[in-house]
């Protein structure tokens, strides 16, 4: 990682797909400066939803310059990643005669550029693309790592392909549009990352935690900064999943289930979700006997602190039963041979994949926990 004017650059080295990502405040004024080197043609796509085209595309558009610049804004929300949303941005771009050696923009939070970056993949075989995420979720996780794709009756990101981006511009003074509830769905992979790999991040963001969510940009470019390493490192190790990458899903076996249960809809946003499958997680790895009770305790203690939703008690309406989530579950991409996949803990810090666990202390954990509602 280098540092320039306080500029954050983290290298993501993958050979021939390797990228940088640059974290800091002020990137969306200079996006023209950042991008241009990759520019065959002084041009761009925009791929975006109504609500960050309201907040942030006139300054995109400033911050180009002379690069001329065109824009399609989706309809927000996590609805718009469906064959419906890739259909219009693809017939979008292709009608914007967009050409493989041109750059696609996905501005906006991990729906948008999961869409655009799907796009991008599939347009012309693959055309390049740039992320410039808007919301901490997507700065700290979706943005980074090629995984690209949309959603499906059948569960959440089911269709879609690895296409990295040829770059990363993540503004930190763009969390500051955010509503407090969406920073705090974002601050659930920040936690993750703690949960997975780093006590230390853990303990820091027990410390700092309100700091971060009271806006004081230091401590969330700290926060940002660190996620992205820890992210970088394993995708650099593990470009497509084939072990350790798996670990970056740890909450998420019942993160989606409870996506798909929600209909992916404002009931439950990913990050509120993944908070609640990571506490879920810390409980059943304490009941399969693999950590001391203190560990999901400390991780329940730390989103109620925060405010965060940590358990099936916190989400709004109706859910299944405990055999209903075990289907949705059943979907999941982490499914092998028929078996359920999860990331369990010995510790905070401690995360492993686990196959094989047995369905019977999964069915008796939720029907407890959704007898709580």
């Amino acid at each position: 990682m280098t540092t320039d004017d306080a500029i954050d650059r983290i290298p993501v080295s993958l050979g021939a797909r390797s990228y940088e990502v640059r974290i800091g405040a002020g990137l969306l004024a200079r996006a023209g400066a950042e991008i241009a080197p990759l520019l065959r043609r002084r041009r761009v796509a925009v791929l975006t939803d109504e609500r960050v085209a309201d907040l942030h595309l006139g300054a995109l558009r400033e911050g180009l310059g002379d690069i001329a610049m065109s824009a399609l804004a989706l309809p927000a929300g996590e609805a718009t990643k469906s064959w419906a949303g890739l259909t219009r941005a693809v017939e979008w771009l292709l009608s914007e005669k967009v050409e493989r050696r041109d750059i696609v923009v996905a501005l906006g939070g991990g729906v948008i550029g999961d869409l655009a970056g799907f796009a991008a993949a599939i347009l012309r075989r693959g055309v390049r693309f740039v992320q410039i995420p808007t919301t901490l979720l997507a700065q700290v996780d979706s943005s980074v790592g090629g995984k690209t794709g949309i959603n499906s009756p059948h569960g959440k990101n089911l269709i879609g392909a690895f296409h990295q981006p040829s770059l990363v511009l993540a503004d930190i003074g763009l969390l500051d549009t955010l509503a407090p509830r969406d920073f705090l769905a974002g601050y659930g992979e920040v936690v993750k990352y703690g949960l997975l790999g780093d006590a230390g991040f853990f303990d820091w963001l027990e410390a700092n935690g309100s700091g971060l969510a009271s806006g004081d940009r230091g401590l969330r470019q700290r926060a940002v900064r660190r996620s992205v390493e820890m992210k970088a490192g394993i995708v650099e190790r593990d470009e497509t999943e084939e072990g350790e990458r798996a670990l970056l899903n740890l909450g998420h076996t019942f993160a989606h289930a409870l996506e798909a249960a929600t209909g992916y809809s404002d009931r439950l946003l990913h990050g509120e979700a993944v908070a609640i499958g990571c506490a879920l997680a810390f409980e059943l790895s304490q009941r399969l006997g693999l950590c001391a009770q203190e560990a999901p305790s400390r991780v329940r203690a730390h989103l109620k602190v925060m405010g965060m939703r940590c358990d099936l008690a916190d989400v709004p309406g109706d859910l299944p039963d405990a055999e209903g989530l075990l289907a949705l579950m059943a979907q999941d991409k982490k499914v092998q041979d028929g078996r359920l996949r999860f990331i369990l803990a010995r510790g905070i810090g401690e995360a492993f994949v686990a196959d094989g666990v047995d369905p019977g202390v999964v069915r008796q954990l939720l029907a407890e926990r959704l007898a709580g509602r």
